[in-house]
Formats: C-alpha cells, sequence, structure tokens
C-alpha cells in the first residue's frame, strides 16, 4: 500500500472518515499540537504492538513531524504482519503548511 498525500488525508478526515492514525512523535511534540491520532512514540512502538493487533488487516496511517520517524514505524509495522500501513508524506508539517 503506498503512503497517504497530505491532500487526501485532510479530505478524508473532512468527510469523518473513521481512520486509525498513529502519531510516533514523542509525547511532548504530541502535546504541542496534534491532528486527533493516537499518540504512541516510535521507541514505543514495540511495546504496544498488542493494543494494534486489531488493525494488522486495516489501513493504519503514521505520522511524524517529517516523515523520517513515521517511515521506521511502517517499515517496523509491516516487519510485524501489519499489511496496510501508510506513511503520511511529509508529516505533521506538511500537513499544516
Amino acid at each position: 500500500m503506498t503512503d497517504i498525500s497530505t491532500d487526501e488525508l485532510k479530505s478524508r478526515l473532512s468527510k469523518g472518515e473513521s481512520l486509525h492514525i498513529i502519531d510516533v512523535r514523542e509525547t511532548w511534540e504530541y502535546e504541542e499540537i496534534n491532528i486527533g491520532a493516537k499518540n504512541i512514540p516510535l521507541g514505543d512502538l514495540p511495546m504496544n504492538l498488542d493494543s494494534l493487533e486489531k488493525f494488522k488487516d486495516q489501513e493504519l496511517i503514521v505520522h511524524c513531524k517529517g516523515g523520517g520517524r513515521s517511515a521506521q514505524a511502517q517499515k517496523f509495522l509491516k516487519s510485524k504482519g501489519f499489511t496496510q500501513v501508510r506513511n503520511l508524506q511529509g508529516g505533521i508539517e506538511a500537513y499544516l503548511a
């Protein structure tokens, strides 16, 4: 599955779609500004796999500040059998631009 653009994400959120979004930034970054995603810092992802298990075969969108950490999260989740992980291109910086 391909990455997701900021335009596609904004459009789907504005339509009220129920999306599964994980923000892999640190908690302090999330507290400064967020788009309503579930905050699981990248380093905590391995310990939170059980809570994400139900999304293994569903679309799961990951994002961070600029796209680097979420690309790592995407790779990690795919290695654990998650089939539809999409990285937000450009991260929250691009989303808010």
